[in-house]
């Protein structure tokens, strides 16, 4: 029995998708525990590619049991359209995928809330797929379950209770038209249809499956510094995708975990606002984008794009209990004649001791570089680390052990072949 938890290391965008994949050829199960469709995991196999939003990665194992778990929230109907395109393209999910009874559903008013919220002067860049206020209803204890998916009387007057709420709000507030809670009635209440078949207790399926020996995969979305406590608040996303979500979006107790696996982009990346102090605003940026294909799976939005940042890695690798690390588009520096590390971060002319998750003071600081020779070198068709331009295993060595981590994995390319495992 074995149980490993994947993290994003970074502000998401790492390649946990691609990872995800490869791993979990080795693993029985793979849970999805927390975010919604404003995450985008993006898995290339041959010719084919596959970009998830809510199905774990793991479905593109044959072998694999997919869950999506409680701490997860999810648009039924974009699940729904996920898991239409999957079979079209041959990826049965039958008797393959299952959903936490307790995991919230998106409803149309999250997402016109979403919408109105990013369009004013307070916005920080969501997807506005209505993630947030999907887990404020959560926390002020007013959400609509899976769970409630099976009871229509249920559904129906929690839907009534909180349309009438969320139509005082729209139309004496923010002057919108309210909403048609008969309508939206109507519509999730088919959607026990095509969904019930997946719902299920699965704290307890997993807790079955452990004590059988079966080995689970807990895969997040997002990234460690998009963490509503631990990341750059409040340019963060509306859960945690740090190791601690881990065990609360699953079920999985702590003392089963075995280990975590953090993902690492070899170069940092951002999308949305926020600050990011080693970002690049000059031709280097644009070439790390250009050359990297840095371009939301989800929006299409243009990633911000800058230098390696060892000290916020160093910082996500303690709060996350990073064992091993899988660095990702190592071949995207090949075309750098010198890259740049940020090792910590300057305040006032003084090196700052611990990270700042405060904003303010997360804008002011200025990165304190080391500067490696390039490689200049293409490692696409490299398959072992003993081929590895020597420049490149400097540079790996150096963010290591800057970052307090050691590599199992090194991407060289975008195919799910193009990894090196240590």
């Amino acid at each position: 029995m074995s149980v490993t938890i994947i993290v994003g290391s970074q502000w998401g965008d790492e390649g946990k998708g691609k990872i995800v994949d490869i791993l979990s050829e080795k693993f029985d199960i793979v849970v999805r525990y927390q975010g919604g469709a404003n995450a985008g995991h993006t898995v290339r196999a041959g010719e084919s590619q596959f970009i998830l939003h809510l199905v774990p990665s793991g479905i593109l194992r044959k072998s694999v049991i997919c869950v999506i778990g409680n701490g997860v929230v999810v648009d039924p109907e974009a699940l729904l359209n996920e898991i239409k395109q999957l079979e079209n393209l041959g990826i049965s999910v039958k008797g393959r995928l299952l959903i936490s009874q307790n995991a919230h559903l998106i409803m149309p008013y999250h997402k016109i809330l979403d919408s109105i919220n990013e369009s004013g002067a307070s916005k920080i860049g969501t997807t506005g797929r209505g993630i947030g206020p999907c887990y404020i209803d959560k926390y002020d204890r007013r959400g609509i379950r899976f769970a409630d998916l099976l009871d229509k009387n249920i559904l129906a007057e929690k839907i009534r209770f909180n349309v009438q709420e969320k139509n005082n709000l729209l139309e004496k507030l923010y002057n919108r038209a309210g909403l048609d809670v008969e309508k939206i009635i109507k519509e999730y209440s088919a959607f026990i249809e095509d969904l019930g078949r997946y719902i299920t207790d699965t704290p307890l399926f997993l807790s079955e499956a452990i004590s059988n020996g079966k080995s689970i995969l807990l895969e997040g979305a997002q990234g460690a510094l998009l963490d509503v406590d631990h990341g750059t608040y409040p340019y963060v996303t509306s859960s945690s995708p740090t190791s601690g979500g881990a065990v609360t979006g699953s079920g999985i107790p702590p003392t089963k975990i075995s280990s975590v696996i953090g993902v690492v982009k070899a170069y940092t990346t951002r999308v949305g606002l926020g600050p990011f102090p080693t970002e690049l605003l000059d031709e280097d940026g644009e070439k790390l984008r250009t050359i990297g294909a840095e371009f939301g799976a989800t929006t299409g939005r243009p990633r911000r794009c800058g230098w390696y940042d060892a000290f916020l890695v160093s910082y996500s690798s303690m709060i996350n209990g990073i064992d091993s690390a899988a660095v990702t588009k190592l071949d995207v520096l090949s075309h750098f004649d010198e890259i740049k590390v940020c090792v910590g971060y300057e305040l006032s002319g003084k090196r700052l001791k611990s990270y700042p998750t405060s904003v303010n003071l997360m804008s002011e600081v200025k990165p304190v570089y080391e500067t490696l020779k390039g490689w200049k070198r293409e490692l696409s068709t490299i398959t072992s680390y003993d081929q590895l331009p020597a420049e490149a295993k400097d540079y790996l060595e150096f963010i290591a052990k800057q970052s307090g981590f050691k590599i199992r994995m090194i991407g060289v390319g975008a195919d799910r072949n193009q990894i090196i495992e240590l």
